[in-house]
């Protein structure tokens, strides 16, 4: 814990999330201390290992770590995290003996005496004005937007300068195979540095710069790649370059979220983990826009291809400004504690938090959570090891794996990356071509703020299993519309069409729930390691999807190559319908008993739910669903346990 570790809890209140809504009346029925739900727990279970126990126990204390403690020990650990780590003014006692209470106790903050009218009224609008924050706050939203613009950016310029340097270097023969898989080689450099280096470079490169550090130094290595690739002359050499780009990708991919979501407020971290995706789809769309700009431009001084190279150079614009910007905004404080800088992440969080009763709370329940998580990771094997040894682990393994799979193998980067080739292989000039490349990037960007609503609405399982079909039957449409004469104008039309609506059911479904979903799926204490496999995962098979549209488009056309993904929707349906549990609304806890059962049993429950979804809403039968498979065979919950404290924040817990 962060100080006291030798109070035992005094069965007072319960530890509630930040997140959960104040003045709740069922919040009394939570006041348990932790000991009598781990006691309970073993007296109902005999079957468990001591292992899978102590996990249990693990993932209670992670939930609620100052579950059963007093408000008098609460106070009393404030005062000593602030004797231990050199905190010696009477206002930052105060503010750590105040928080402290509050982080034991969110939901009744308003009966801790003490509080300065101004202080309560802060607290009150973090619930009914979540946005209302200090600006040093959104200098760190502005931040991690413009990374996720750069992440965007860097993914689609490549789209329309393409068409022009593959002449140049020649690799532009439509009918050499050796032509088409350079240029998916050439396409695929940047997902390959990424998936084999750059995703694996996160954690080093984070204990060493830090946050912001990290940020720094892949948005430098992004803008000098991206300057770097507008003054190659070869094949090769544009390889090298956009290779160097995956150093840049991978580390600022991963650690943006993060240092978003470390420095928010709880109740704006799952908006934040949102914004991500939307704003990469914001870079995507600008891509788009300055490969447009830029098309007109003619060659200047001598300057053979200026046009493709200021499109593949306009990249580096945002990584710049986020460099220039990105010193001027606090470290994150949890990384502060990681390093046990604990006047550092004091004065950090302060910056991001309008009073210091509230930076006190924050630092203070992040040093608790953080000192849990230690003691975790010293549970069993090795964290590596346990990702197949332990069953609850190898499930979230396995859901995870597969959306991050499905994310590409969807098909949606055969169309951001060769849109403009496909439309210009459809019968559209060239900049033309451009124009229905930048419709696509505004119909991704556009249908990717309903899913702000949608993800936590209907469940990400509901999500994919609803679009998977509807993604492969737009696939199917553009692929078969190839095959209408060319002389009609339903031919781009029909094409057209079937990508734009592919592009409108992409973008609330497959495009921000696997970041969210592996975000949460996996326990707190091999979290980095599972987002590290997932991220590696997602780029590698961009990098597969990127080499290989070329030779598949010119080995089977772009009927065979459009159906083959279609496919794969088909198969992705499956997929989710037999081995992705829900996670909307879970506690940890219950993510437990939700992937700690049998695979077989996930896959009985999809097939139950398929037969249940014909004859309740094709056929019309009154007829019950099949009971969602759970662990509670194994594990047994007292009656006060959190089921009342589903949190509607999913994407919070990152």
């Amino acid at each position: 814990m962060a100080s006291g570790t030798e109070d035992k809890p005094a069965g007072g209140v319960l530890g509630e999330k930040t997140e959960k809504a104040p003045r709740r009346k069922e919040s009394d029925s939570s006041e348990v201390s932790q000991a009598e739900q781990v006691e309970h727990r073993r007296s109902q279970d005999n079957i468990l290992s001591e292992e899978d126990r102590r996990r249990l126990e693990a993932s209670s204390k992670l939930e609620h770590p100052l579950a059963g403690l007093s408000p008098e020990q609460l106070a009393q650990r404030g005062e000593e995290f602030c004797a231990k780590h050199g905190l010696t003014s009477e206002e930052d006692i105060r503010a750590f003996r105040l928080g402290a209470m509050i982080s034991g106790n969110m939901n009744k903050y308003d009966t801790i005496e003490g509080l300065t009218d101004r202080e309560r009224e802060v607290l009150d609008r973090e619930i009914t004005h979540k946005w209302s924050n200090p600006p040093m706050l959104y200098a760190v939203i502005v931040i991690c937007s413009l990374c996720a613009a750069v992440q965007g950016m860097d993914e689609t310029v490549v789209n329309g300068a393409q068409g022009f340097y593959k002449t140049q270097f020649s690799i532009g023969d439509p009918d050499s195979q050796r032509d088409s898989w350079l240029l998916g080689l050439v396409n695929a450099a940047p997902y390959i540095g990424c998936a084999f280096a750059g995703c694996w470079l996160t954690e080093p490169m984070n204990k060493l710069f830090g946050r912001r550090g990290t940020v720094f130094v892949s948005c430098l290595i992004s803008a000098l790649a991206c300057f770097w690739q507008a003054f190659t002359n070869t094949w090769w050499h544009m390889f090298i370059a956009r290779f160097a780009l995956g150093f840049g990708i991978g580390p600022k991919s991963a650690t943006t979220p993060i240092f978003a979501a470390e420095c928010s407020p709880p109740k704006l971290r799952g908006a934040l983990v949102m914004q991500w995706q939307m704003w990469t789809a914001f870079g995507i769309m600008i891509g788009y826009v300055m490969d447009l700009a830029f098309y007109d431009v003619p060659d200047l001084s001598g300057i053979l291809g200026l046009r493709w190279r200021l499109m593949m150079g306009s990249a580096m614009i945002p990584a710049v400004i986020v460099c220039c910007m990105v010193y001027f905004t606090p470290e994150s404080p949890r990384w502060y504690l990681t390093k046990n800088r604990h006047a550092d992440a004091f004065r950090a969080i302060s910056q991001l938090r309008f009073e210091k009763v509230q930076a006190a709370r924050d630092l203070f329940y992040m040093d608790t959570l953080l000192q849990v998580e230690k003691e975790t990771m010293n549970i069993g094997q090795s964290r590596i090891k346990e990702f197949l040894t332990v069953r609850r682990n190898r499930n979230a393994m396995i859901a995870s794996e597969i959306v991050m799979f499905m994310q590409q193998f969807c098909g949606v980067n055969a169309i951001a990356y060769y849109s403009t080739e496909i439309f210009i292989d459809s019968g559209f000039s060239t900049q033309s071509a451009l124009l229905a490349s930048l419709g696509f990037g505004i119909v991704n960007f556009l249908f990717a703020l309903p899913a702000f609503y949608t993800i936590d609405t209907f469940g990400r399982r509901n999500l994919l299993l609803t679009t998977f079909p509807l993604m492969s039957l737009f696939l199917f449409f553009t692929g078969f519309s190839f095959w209408i004469p060319e002389s009609s104008t339903a031919h781009i039309g029909c094409i057209a069409l079937g990508i734009y609506l592919y592009g409108v059911v992409y973008s609330p479904g497959e495009g921000p729930v696997p970041f969210t979903y592996s975000a949460e799926a996996y326990p707190l204490y091999i979290r980095p390691i599972g987002m590290s496999l997932a991220t590696a995962t997602t780029w590698f098979f961009n990098s597969v999807i990127s080499l290989t549209w070329p030779a598949m488009v010119q080995a089977w056309t772009a009927q065979g190559a459009f159906s083959w993904y279609a496919a794969w929707n088909i198969v992705g349906f499956f997929l989710v319908l037999f081995f992705l549990p829900e996670t909307k609304e879970k506690t940890l806890e219950e993510l437990d008993a939700v992937f700690n059962v049998p695979l077989r049993s996930l896959v009985r429950y999809g097939a139950a739910q398929f037969f249940y979804f014909w004859g309740h809403y094709i056929l019309r039968r009154d007829i019950a669903p099949p009971k969602v498979p759970s662990a509670t065979d194994e594990v047994e919950y007292s009656k006060h346990q959190f089921s009342k404290e589903k949190t509607h924040d999913g994407a919070a817990r990152v």
